[in-house]
């Protein structure tokens, strides 16, 4: 039987008492049965919403900080995780440039 990793921490050391499962290293409990409110939503530029594994398209050039590359319009990219922070939700794969953080807004689902 293989339980799902920690959603706090990620860890996969997670063990199940009664209804519970429980993660031994942040001591994060949850009930896998319930709705997860706080999973992370993130959208894009048209209000889809994103999730790992989905194929974005970029919809504006994007200057790559510290850098003088640029990811030009129609880049598509790869997300391998959606984060819960402020500017760059998205961690990504994009296509010629390789891995980096992009902010939702600037994607679209493709």
């Amino acid at each position: 039987m293989s339980l799902p990793p920690c959603p706090a921490c990620n860890s996969e050391y997670v063990y199940q008492d009664q209804n519970l499962l429980i993660c031994p290293e942040c001591g994060h409990e949850w009930d896998p049965n319930e709705a997860d409110e706080d999973a992370v939503q993130v959208k894009d530029a048209n209000g889809a919403l994103l999730n790992d594994g989905d194929k974005v398209t970029v919809i504006k050039d994007l200057k790559i900080k510290g850098s003088s590359q640029v990811i030009k319009i129609g880049t598509k990219a790869l997300i391998r995780r959606v984060l819960d922070k402020k500017d760059h939700e998205l961690d990504c794969k994009v296509d010629g440039v390789g891995e980096m953080m992009v902010t939702a807004k600037f994607v679209k689902k493709a």
